[in-house]
This record gives structure tokens, sequence and C-alpha cells, in this order.
């Protein structure tokens, strides 16, 4: 299996520090709103990943840590006059929600930053002891130049950061011994969070945060640390120095970096008016439909986004699990049960398509390649099986077709579509739910109904439903 490392700009064959096990840690997000579709792509691509190596047989440990102590969380806050806690606290909830209806598998741990503090503390003075670290009126920054090998992720030099203005420069005061170096621990603030530490009360820097949590939960040394391209640097290259110079040891072994996703081929922003939550989408499509379009490209790849593109993904979704839904059925009224001979034979043949999908996912996780093998099944699969298959064969072609779409984390088995009078009983009991002020119950009931394609509205004329 051969994986592309930002680090080497190479692909290189995978082998993992211990036989059979993988530690991989993914950047997650900070939460202070709904997450957007450009935080779903790694969330997608990251857990295929995890996905196709769970599949080859190897224990995975994955992380992916929620920042929930951030100037966006605390700006939020203020704004509803509410504390940072209760801001990062519902948007985890939200965001855990919106993972599910993309079936993003748990994460093996999923740390917050607030919780892992002590040992962020922990690092920044071995830091200090280790002179890779001072600390100036209550701010603790890092002696980015001292750390001999800064810019190898991002092949980026320190004379031309230095030579390229504000723009490449981390933040930081006139303090600062050298304009490179960056914040590992900052004073605090008026109305803000604060933890005590040995240089006053404040809170960490974003980059040492996941340098800690990926050493608590991982060890000292990792096989892949990922997340989106923009990560790249300052945040990565900062981690690699942190890390590095605290641990002793080569931090991770391969560096994976999705590709940006446009709309309609221009970045995606508010100012422009082009910014999707997946909640919003979740409005319009099954979130499965938004996973397959994200499969559909080359995770390296920039990626566009258009209603156009998903129309086109809900088309290919449709295909797969009417084939799934077909072979269901013809199971269930098939006249015999062993396969014939020729039956066996193309039994057998069908094979080819599991090894196309393996070679496009042992290709630097080639979804695309792989997404067009499953389209082969399928074809194969509409072809081959009809009411005369025997009920082992279309099994054994029902179990290749599951074992693919699993691994693209694509659900197959469609539930029973709900029926009007289900629905508007369910809207009844969380009306009751509502007067009760049970809000816990009335927002699962929206939940339930949302994840089975219905759509709740509250009008003044009463609660109105539709379809996705």
């Amino acid at each position: 299996m051969k994986i592309y490392n930002t680090m080497s700009k190479q692909k290189e064959e995978f082998t993992p520090l211990e036989e059979g096990k993988v530690k991989m840690y993914v950047c997650g997000p900070t939460v202070y709103n709904f997450i957007h579709i450009g935080n779903a792509r790694p969330m997608i691509v990251f857990d295929t990943v995890r996905r196709y190596f769970e599949y080859k047989g190897y224990d995975v440990n994955f992380v992916s840590n929620f920042t929930d102590v951030d100037d966006k969380i605390i700006k939020k806050a203020n704004e509803e006059g509410v504390t940072a806690d209760e801001i990062s606290k519902r948007y985890i909830a939200e965001c855990k929600k919106d993972m599910e209806g993309m079936n993003i598998e748990p994460a093996t741990k999923n740390p917050l930053a607030t919780e892992e503090i002590p040992g962020m503390i922990e690092m920044i003075k071995t830091l200090i002891e280790k002179g890779f670290a001072y600390e100036k009126n209550g701010t603790v920054y890092y002696r980015t130049r001292k750390f001999a090998d800064y810019g190898k992720l991002s092949h980026k030099n320190l004379d031309d950061l230095q030579s390229g203005g504000r723009s490449l420069l981390v933040t930081g005061e006139d303090e600062k011994e050298d304009p490179l170096d960056f914040v590992l621990w900052k004073p605090k603030k008026e109305g803000e969070p604060a933890w005590p530490s040995p240089w006053g009360e404040g809170r960490p820097g974003w980059h040492i945060e996941c340098s800690e949590m990926s050493k608590k939960y991982l060890g000292e040394q990792i096989d892949i640390h990922a997340g989106g391209e923009d990560l790249i640097f300052p945040h990565h290259e900062n981690e690699i120095a942190q890390s590095e110079a605290a641990n002793g040891k080569p931090f991770a072994r391969y560096w994976m970096h999705n590709g940006f996703l446009n709309i309609d081929n221009r970045k995606m922003s508010k100012s422009l008016g082009n910014f999707f939550t997946v909640r919003e989408i979740s409005e319009k499509y099954d979130l499965q439909v938004l996973r397959f379009f994200m499969l559909s490209a080359h995770y390296r790849s920039p990626l566009n986004f258009s209603a156009e593109l998903m129309e086109s993904a809900k088309s290919g979704l449709e295909r797969i699990v009417t084939a799934a839904e077909n072979l269901k059925y013809l199971s269930e009224k098939a006249q015999t049960d062993k396969m014939t001979e020729d039956e066996k034979a193309k039994a057998e043949k069908a094979q080819e398509f599991t090894d196309s999908f393996e070679r496009a996912m042992d290709d630097d996780f080639n979804t695309a390649d792989a997404v067009s093998a499953v389209f082969e099944l399928v074809k194969y699969i509409n072809t081959t099986a009809d009411e005369n298959s025997s009920k082992e064969y279309l099994e054994r072609l029902s179990d290749r077709l599951h074992k693919l779409t699993d691994v693209l984390g694509i659900i197959v088995d469609r539930e029973k579509e709900i029926l009007d009078e289900d629905i508007e009983a369910l809207i009844q009991e969380r009306q009751a739910a509502r007067k009760e002020k049970n809000f816990a119950r009335a927002d699962q009931i929206r939940d339930e109904l949302l994840a089975r394609g219905i759509i709740l509205e509250d009008t003044r004329e009463g609660v109105k439903w539709k379809r996705a």
C-alpha cells in the first residue's frame, strides 16, 4: 500500500511502526458553529482511510480532537451572553449529529483541548528546559530558529518567511526575540476563560494542543498525521517543531492532506454567499449523497461543489442502492438454493471487481477509481443476476457489494420509507412534548425524522413537513 507523504512529496510504501497496528491523528474542527462542508471533506476522507486499514486487518487507533477553546468560541459566547464552555458543548453535540449523518465511525478517542491543559503545560515546561521556548510577561514563545528542521513539511525556508512580510508570519507581539517565534501560552484577557500555569493564568496556543493530545493518546511517535492542506503551515509545521523538540524523536511517519473544496469554482466564503453548512445540505439531500460526492474525486485533488455535481452523485448512489435492493428482492424470491457450475464461474469472475477496488485504494486511497470499480460490479450484478439465479449466487454478489461499499462508508440497505400517518403521529407526539417542556424528546423526534429524510418546519399555521 502506497501513501503520498506531504513531507517527501512522493508516494511511499506504508510500513507501520508496529506490525498490524495504525496510530492515526486527524485534526478536528473548532466548535463555535455548525460544521461546514469544507470541514466535512477531511472527516469523510480520513474516515474512509481508516475503514480501508480496518478492511485490510489493521487495528486502528484513530484520534481526532475538538478544539473547544479558541478566539472564535469566546467571541460567539460573548455575543450570546453565555460561557465558552456552553458554546463548545452545544456545537460538539451538533457536530456529532452531522458526523452520524455522514456515517463517520466514532473515533477511538475525541479529546477536548480544555481537558488536556495540564499535559500541555508539562510539554511547554519541557520545551523551556530544553531551550526551545521562553517566557515574556506571561506569554511563552517557541524559538523557531532553534529547531533546525523548521519548514521541512511545508518546504518553506526560514529566511524566505522572514522576507515574506507579515502575511506569512505567525502572530505575536513585539516582545518576541524573533518575528517568526510562535505562541505556546497566552496570558488571560478580561472576559476569557483561563487556567493556572507557572507563567500566570492564561490558555494554550492552538498548536501545542494537538502535539500534547497526539502524544497522550497515541504515543511520542505516530504512523499518520492528517488534515486539510490549509493546516500544513503553520499548524502542522509547528506541531512537528514542538513534538520533535520535546520528545527527541521523529513525530509522524506519514503526513496526509486533503485538497480544498470550492463552490461553483470559487472559494467558499460567507462574503460571497456560497457558504454551506452540513446541516443545510442535509435539508436538501441525504448526507450519504454528500459522502458519495466527496469520494468521487481523489482526496488530494481540489474538489468543486455544485448543485449539478450533487445531483450526479445522487443518481450514482441510487444506482448502487437499487442494485443492492434488487439482489435482496431476488434472493427472497429465489427458487433454488445452491449455485450451478456456471454461477460458480460467474461468482469467481466477480473477484476482478474487488481486485480493481483494492488496487485503487492501495494506490494512495484513490476513491475515484474505487468508486468506478463498484460501478463495474453493479453493472455485472445487473447483467448476471435475475429471477432464475440461485440464492447462494445472489447472496455472494450481495456480500461482495456490501464489503466494498462498507469501506467507502456508503449504506446501501435503505430503511423502509416512513408512512405519512406515522410522520403525523410523531409530529403530534413532538407537539405534546413541547407543551410539557420536554424539549429533549421534541428535539429527538425532529432528529429521528430528519435521519429518515423528513424535514419539519415550524410556522405560524403549525408544523409543516416535506420529504428531502
